[in-house]
């Protein structure tokens, strides 16, 4: 019963220690943003996605401004994965959602 009427206190006596002290300078108003700034950027190319569906899945390319960066596997069985051209060098490199990006290294320490 005890805990009860403590916490119901608690809850009366709260709202007194939420309020700002008497003597508190005012919050300043929140500035307007920068003229120059728009809120969409229509310089920004969105990228151009081509679905081809084959045999044994789905393959989804990413284009931006003609050229291939990244490239969506879906096979018929299986999690889907991605082929990113990360650094712009025309090599594709593995990545999978599932895949942290963390390699511990692992050791034999012993053999039976």
């Amino acid at each position: 019963m005890r805990p009860v009427l403590l916490i119901a206190a608690l809850f009366a006596i709260a709202p007194a220690w939420a309020e700002a002290p008497a003597d508190a300078d005012p919050l300043p108003d929140i500035p307007p943003p920068p003229a120059d700034i728009r809120p969409f950027d229509d310089s920004i190319e969105e990228p151009q996605v081509t679905i081809r569906r084959e045999e044994r899945g789905t393959v989804e390319e990413y284009r931006i401004g003609g050229k291939l960066y990244m490239l969506k596997i879906t096979p018929e069985a299986g999690a889907p994965y991605y082929l990113v051209d990360s650094d712009g060098d025309g090599h594709f490199e593995t990545h999978s959602p599932s895949d942290s990006g963390v390699r511990v290294p692992m050791w034999v320490i012993g053999t039976f």
